[in-house]
């Protein structure tokens, strides 16, 4: 499962940072006089409603998922463990304060709440990064602080504390390494969630803005063409599933390796 995942994850990779040089077509380049024309030896995977080649702007548009979710991950991770393991290590009022902070966000639907902060922020890419980050952070804190609960009780922390070191050093030092494997997987799996995000929020006009190539805009986009050009749809769902697949399979196949229990 790790290398169906990771095959799948680095050829997304690999097609994104070579997207330029292997773009058959510029992304934004229009021949209205073939729109909507089907794939073809010349453009496999057909052209779109302006006649632009939807090949290329795959190609273009992996790079603005892959961003998204390395950014949102990135972002959510480093702010769930800080305040994680601040909640875990500490305990008492800090823990109550950020754990309630924890339960109120998760009391609202993700996605939701992603849409009106977009909605109040503007639809740009970073404000998709923001607003997906205010909602990521909470799954990193939550599956941190139990983490740290459980560290604070080690002997070598217990011992680093006896011996007279700091607070943020057993925290950075000790407790957080103790972590550092869940989260991985956490993040792994955080990247599927990040790029459907992003899709979602292009498909709804929130994400990427136009001529910029998006897979949710090129979905939103083929809409209104299921039946007579079905192409300018199936291509963006294709590889959106299967990215998304991919990062899932590396993070269930991660998963069971850090805990072998699971794999039964």
């Amino acid at each position: 499962m790790i290398r169906v995942g990771l095959a799948i994850v680095l050829v997304a990779i690999l097609a994104a940072a070579a997207g330029p040089v292997l773009s058959p077509y510029d992304p934004a380049s229009q021949e209205l006089s073939r729109r909507l024309e089907r794939p073809s030896l010349s453009h496999p995977f057909g052209l779109d409603e302006l006649g632009r080649d939807i090949l290329s702007r795959l190609l273009s548009g992996a790079r603005i998922s892959l961003l998204v979710g390395l950014a949102v991950v990135s972002v959510s991770s480093v702010v769930g463990m800080l305040l994680g393991s601040i909640a875990g290590y500490f305990g008492g009022i800090v823990d109550d304060v950020i754990s309630r902070a924890v339960d109120v966000l998760m009391a609202f639907p993700g996605i939701l709440l992603a849409i009106a902060l977009v909605a109040v922020l503007g639809p740009n890419l970073t404000n998709v990064v923001i607003a997906l980050s205010v909602i990521g952070w909470v799954g990193y804190a939550r599956l941190v602080r139990s983490q740290a609960l459980r560290a604070r009780e080690f002997e070598f922390v217990q011992a680093a504390r006896a011996l007279g070191a700091g607070s943020p050093r057993i925290v950075l030092r000790h407790v957080l390494p103790t972590a550092l494997p869940s989260v991985v997987v956490q993040a792994t799996l955080g990247m599927a969630g990040a790029i459907i995000a992003e899709a979602a929020l292009s498909f709804l006009g929130l994400g990427v803005q136009p001529p910029t190539p998006s897979w949710g805009t090129m979905l939103d986009a083929g809409r209104s063409h299921l039946f007579d050009a079905p192409h300018l749809t199936i291509f963006p769902g294709l590889a959106i599933a299967m990215l998304v697949l991919g990062f899932n399979f590396l993070g269930d196949g991660l998963r069971d390796r850090v805990d072998p229990k699971l794999a039964s």
